[in-house]
């Protein structure tokens, strides 16, 4: 068995790992097909942002009568969770790793898109990836380790 510090750390590279492909081949590649499930990421969350640099209104309420951008995401994130309730009896840390990375990507994701100045400030990776004029790079929201380890931060120093 994997010790406890072991699967912690693991299952936070896991998580990031994750959270790079998802973001990259699902909410950008199928994503970019408008009769996906997965359009919501490109053709409303990114629109929205695009028009309102890095605002989106749609995380003001949670509201789960909607089916807008921020209620696929949370339906998303569900199913990541449950995917992963069978590895919590063998991998308790493992997983609980997991779960934390995915509410600190919500808890950071939220905050970003309505409050773009601490964005800036606190998520440049994923200011960048909206503002800085390549959304084909910076994949990663909530710490950018994937993208510096797969190559894709690219950071925007133009950007004031």
């Amino acid at each position: 068995m994997l010790s406890l510090a072991a699967q912690f750390i693991l299952g936070l590279l896991y998580a990031n790992a994750g959270e790079w492909l998802m973001h990259k081949y699902i909410l950008h590649g199928l994503g970019q097909n408008q009769h996906s499930f997965w359009a919501y990421h490109w053709h409303e969350h990114h629109a929205v942002c695009a028009k309102n640099a890095m605002f989106d209104p749609g995380y003001q309420s949670v509201t789960l009568t909607t089916w807008n951008a921020q209620t696929k995401e949370l339906a998303a994130l569900s199913g990541i969770v449950l995917l992963h309730v069978p590895l919590f009896l063998l991998f308790p840390l493992f997983t609980g790793a997991v779960y934390a990375s995915l509410m600190l990507y919500y808890y950071k994701h939220r905050k970003a898109h309505l409050d773009p100045i601490w964005a800036k400030q606190h998520l440049r990776w994923h200011y960048d990836h909206h503002l800085g004029g390549n959304r084909a790079a910076n994949w990663c929201v909530t710490w950018p380790w994937f993208d510096y380890l797969m190559g894709t931060r690219i950071k925007n120093n133009t950007l004031e």
